[in-house]
């Protein structure tokens, strides 16, 4: 049996450059893996069978882990099955990038159960056909640029381990209707990427809170207005920065460190929404998978 997790990501930054020819939109976003992540188990059956812990989440053909297999099995040419169980650990539709991490560690999970022998560079032409930000979680390190759609990454090495207070309200919103609907002001005065990755290689924690942007957070906060209560309680209470991750409505608050997280943490819990501190990805590599 093969245990894979599969960490959540926040985007620290996200600015949108524009339409593309094929309708997707052009994006320049910082990506950071954190430490709350799905589980997923991978064991030999004669067909492909997915369970999950969430009932809420189909485990039909729809859903991007069964995507991901079919995909692989399409690709290898084989028509191996396997037995999925899914631990859900990651809000759904909260901009964490639940979906796209599950969709690499089954693209993962099921080249070594099947044994098929690929590697990340073979298999990510195949994480970039189920989404975007799914080549992201293939990355070696915990930060990366992402550009294109969000599906050409480059790691970031040297980037400072950061400290997060994560708030989740109980809406879910639609990556795909946050795009279609959102007004993007193109020429806007706005931070750029490269005051962020240097913030994050060799900044401050107050010049890292002034590079946090995200272009969809006001039509999330649309869609969703508790999240400009959560982003106000939150700087409030005293986060070094405060954005919202993805298109929503997940909103993380910056601190400066694990007390502080804390500490803000208890009072933000007197609401009812999901609070959890987080911190950046120290686990192994996406390319390892654990046996057990």
């Amino acid at each position: 049996m093969l245990h894979v997790l599969a960490p959540a990501k926040l985007n620290l930054y996200l600015r949108v450059l524009g339409k593309r020819p094929d309708g997707y939109h052009e994006i320049e976003t910082v990506f950071e893996r954190i430490d709350l992540a799905d589980e997923l188990t991978f064991e030999p059956h004669q067909d492909l069978v997915l369970t999950c812990t969430d009932p809420t989440l189909s485990c039909g053909e729809d859903n991007l882990v069964v995507r991901a297999a079919r995909l692989l099995q399409q690709a290898s040419g084989g028509c191996r099955g396997a037995r999925i169980q899914l631990a859900k650990r990651i809000p759904i539709a909260a901009g964490l990038g639940g979906g796209s991490s599950d969709a690499a560690a089954t693209l993962l999970g099921l080249s070594r159960l099947w044994e098929l022998g690929w590697d990340a560079t073979r298999l990510i032409p195949l994480a970039a056909r189920l989404g975007a930000d799914v080549p992201f979680f293939f990355s070696e390190a915990p930060m990366a640029v992402g550009r294109g759609r969000g599906e050409v990454c480059e790691p970031m090495a040297g980037a400072r381990r950061l400290t997060q207070l994560l708030v989740v309200p109980s809406d879910r919103l639609s990556t795909k209707d946050i795009y279609a609907q959102a007004r993007f002001d193109l020429t806007a005065p706005k931070p750029s990427i490269t005051m962020m990755q240097h913030a994050l290689c060799n900044g401050s924690l107050g010049e890292l809170a002034r590079g946090l942007w995200n272009d969809l957070a006001p039509e999330a906060i649309r869609r969703c207005p508790v999240i400009a209560t959560i982003q106000s309680i939150l700087d409030r209470l005293g986060c070094v920065g405060v954005c919202v991750s993805g298109s929503g409505p997940a909103v993380f608050g910056l601190c400066a460190d694990m007390a502080q997280a804390e500490a803000i943490a208890g009072s933000v819990r007197r609401h009812p929404w999901r609070v959890q501190i987080v911190q950046t990805w120290r686990g192994e590599p996406a390319s390892k998978v654990s046996v057990r």
